[in-house]
Formats: C-alpha cells, sequence, structure tokens
C-alpha cells in the first residue's frame, strides 16, 4: 500500500474519536446518576443498577432484584476555526459533531447471600462527526484526506457475577461482547495539473465487527458508611470488517480492505463513598485509561490475503480523569447530587485537526425522585468545558494545515429505577 494511501485512510479512522468527550474516543455517560455527580464514586455507590458498568464486585451490596432502564443525550459542540494552509483560508465551523442518544439496560439479581448475577448493555466508545462542509465553495484545493463524514458506535453486552467472601470483601468478575460498526466517507474535488478538477472518492467504508473484551472487581466495605470500590477493564482490538474501499487515483481502481484493526484502552478506576452525616456523603473516583496502548491502526488488504499493514503510529498517552462529588438527601423523597472532574487530553506531541483533544473540566448536578420505595427517577446535567488547541497536521494533498478547535458538551441523562 502506497504512502499516499495509509495518510487517508489513517486520517479517516481518527476523525472515530472527535466526538467522545472523554479522553480518547471513551465515553463517560453511562448513567443518569454518574452524570449528575460527575461520575464521582460511581464504582461503589451502587445506589442502583447501573453500578455494574463500572465494578461487578458492587452487585455484592444489594439485597433486591434491581433494574435500571435509562439514557444520555449528549449536545456536543465541537468547533473548528482558523482552518489555513499557506495562503489559503479555508474557514471554520461552528458545530462539527452531531448530538446522540446514549441508551443503557442494567439488572441485577442476588442468587443467595453470597452469590450475585448481572447483565447490561451500554455503550464505552462512540463518536458522530461532519467535516465535510469545510470542503466546499474554493477555488483552490483543500485537504479532503483529513475532513469527512464519520458515524462510529458501540455497544457494550456485559454478563457478571460477584461473590461475597465476608463481611467486608467481595469480589466480581464478568465478561464483555462489544459490537461496533462504522461508516466513514471522505471525497471531494481536487484540481491536478493538465488533467483539471476531478472528483476523488477517497475513502468509502461500511463495516461492523464482535470483540470480547472482560472486567474484575473488588469492593471493600470498611462499614455501612464507609467502603471503597476497585476495577479493571480489559479492552479488546476492535476488528471491522465489510465494504472497506480507498481510491487514492481516479485513473485506477480502489483498493480494497478486508478488516480494519483497532486497539482499545483498558480501563482500571478506584471509587470512594463515606456517608458523613445522616443525609450527607461525599463520593469520589480515580481511573486511569491506558490509551498508550492505542499505539496503531492497521488493516488486513483482501488484494494480499492475510497480509496486515500498519497504515499509522500514534503518540498517545496514558489519561487521568478525576472527580469529587456530594450527594444530599432532603427527604425521603428527593436527593439531590453534585460533582466536578478533571479529564485529561491523550495526544501528545503530534497534534491532529481530527482529534480536537483537549484537557477538559466536568460540572455536574442531578437529582434522584422516589416514586414509591421500590421505583425512583433519577435525572443528571454535565457542562463539558475543553480547552481551545492550535493543531499543526500534513495533508498528503496540500501540505501542512493549520487550525484550531475547542469541544464541549451539555449532557443531560434520565434514569428509572426499579427494585423487586
Amino acid at each position: 500500500m502506497t504512502k499516499f494511501n495509509k495518510t487517508l485512510l489513517a486520517a479517516a479512522v481518527t476523525l472515530a474519536s472527535t466526538q467522545s468527550m472523554a479522553a480518547g474516543f471513551q465515553l463517560n455517560s453511562q448513567s443518569a446518576t454518574g452524570i449528575g455527580r460527575a461520575m464521582a464514586g460511581d464504582a461503589i455507590i451502587a445506589d442502583n443498577a447501573s453500578v455494574l458498568s463500572r465494578n461487578p464486585a458492587a452487585m455484592a451490596l444489594f439485597d433486591e432484584k434491581t433494574l435500571s432502564v435509562g439514557a444520555s443525550y449528549a449536545d456536543v459542540q465541537v468547533e473548528v476555526s482558523d482552518v489555513q494552509y499557506g495562503d489559503n483560508h479555508i474557514g471554520s465551523m461552528d458545530n462539527a459533531a452531531e448530538a446522540k442518544f446514549i441508551p443503557n439496560f442494567y439488572y441485577i439479581s442476588p442468587i443467595n447471600d453470597k452469590w450475585a448475577y448481572g447483565v447490561a448493555a451500554f455503550s464505552n466508545y462512540g463518536t458522530g462527526t461532519d467535516l465535510s462542509t469545510l470542503n466546499s465553495d474554493h477555488d483552490f484545493n483543500t485537504p479532503i484526506d483529513l475532513l469527512g463524514n464519520t458515524e462510529v458506535t458501540t455497544v457494550n453486552f456485559n454478563a457478571s457475577v460477584s461473590y461475597r467472601i465476608n463481611d467486608s470483601l467481595s469480589l466480581g468478575l464478568g465478561l464483555d461482547a462489544v459490537y461496533g460498526s462504522g461508516t466513514l466517507t471522505r471525497n471531494g474535488d481536487i484540481t491536478l495539473p493538465v488533467v483539471g478538477e476531478v472528483p476523488l472518492n477517497l475513502v468509502d467504508v461500511e463495516a461492523d465487527g464482535w470483540a470480547v473484551g472482560g472486567i474484575v472487581g473488588l469492593a471493600y466495605e470498611f462499614n455501612e458508611n464507609h467502603r471503597i470500590g476497585l476495577s479493571y477493564r480489559f479492552s479488546p482490538e476492535m476488528k471491522a470488517s465489510g465494504d472497506i474501499a480507498y481510491n487514492s487515483n481516479p485513473l485506477t481502481p480502489a483498493e480494497n480492505f478486508d478488516e480494519i484493526q483497532i486497539p482499545i484502552a483498558d480501563i482500571a478506576q478506584l471509587a470512594g463513598f463515606h456517608q458523613l452525616t445522616e443525609k450527607f456523603a461525599i463520593h469520589y473516583t480515580a481511573q486511569w485509561t491506558q490509551w498508550s496502548s492505542f499505539d496503531n491502526i492497521s488493516v488486513v488488504d483482501g488484494d494480499l490475503g492475510t497480509a496486515s499493514d500498519v497504515i499509522k503510529h500514534y503518540n498517545w498517552k496514558d489519561s487521568w480523569f478525576f472527580s469529587l462529588g456530594g450527594t444530599y438527601d432532603i427527604n425521603e423523597t428527593w436527593t439531590v447530587r453534585a460533582g466536578i472532574a478533571s479529564d485529561q487530553g491523550v495526544v501528545g506531541e503530534v497534534s491532529s485537526l481530527s482529534i480536537p483533544d483537549s484537557d477538559r473540566m466536568w460540572y455536574s448536578a442531578g437529582f434522584t425522585y422516589n416514586l414509591s420505595n421500590k421505583s425512583s427517577i433519577d435525572f443528571g446535567y454535565t457542562l463539558v468545558a475543553g480547552e481551545k488547541v492550535h493543531v499543526l497536521e500534513d495533508s498528503a494533498l496540500v501540505g501542512q494545515v493549520s487550525a484550531y478547535t475547542e469541544s464541549g458538551a451539555n449532557y443531560f441523562s434520565l434514569q428509572y429505577n426499579h427494585t423487586f
């Protein structure tokens, strides 16, 4: 595969990280209660079944069957401004991302005083962006290899068990089946010497696939008012197959590939919960994501059989997410919560127009309304504020491109909980 084709494919795939609003292309939106407290303590609070997305060992804290069903609405803003190369000014986009609904489902069932099991469906990764309009209405060539439409969705299907060793210590183990699908297009017009203006369809991908991962967890209760949780999620390498075609030259046939292979980062987290008074509690989370394992993206070329080719190397770094929150029980009907978080970006020395990544702050608030002693409704809101970043990136078509990117989001989440 030519170096030019490798650049095109790398640019296409890396755009999959532009909407997620957490480090890399990771999502932190698995529950309304989590959204309402900046995910602080989510791996151990266990106030509803959504704790299953963070720590299977925490299922040991439940005495009754519990169901949680909800969805988050991510209103994401990605601003790309002052895009230019040389003396050519390509323009700006106020909103390059699409808003998304992110549903979730959790069910936990104690078997006896030692064992419990649970099943869940949620998402850890996803994005949706369109930068293709920056290619329009110019009398000069644009970096169409860096701009285009991207739709990537993942769904995590989890089955877990927990075992209570004693009054203090519980362990958990879960299996993840991750389904991923995506659409990537990179096309536009370019003016070539002698030939003149020609349309280029550089990237046209419709692919999906499955991968298997797992999670292990620990829950430790000092007493009824103080506990901590620890978990480690082993993330798989995603492999997607389908219609994968690339064309770097309109005079030659498109090159075809069988599979795109993308490594996904492992996640470790420590969470704590401390009931300080009868009505007030504090909670916190320290989450580490191994984005340094996202070292390259490779493809399997259908024309070459089983040969695998690395199409781009990355210089991403591991990231930390720190959050602190508080919960206050107003009365038997109403509970309010709030949180704040600091989220580190993952891009190292090599920046990219297709990854508007930066350090971010999370500001969260939410509440629970108890419909009865068996059912409740949760609402959560988070404002995510990112930094403005200057990006320099080389295009295989026009040379070095300069731009500024800034990303932020408003998360709204609603959830229903019921115990049986």
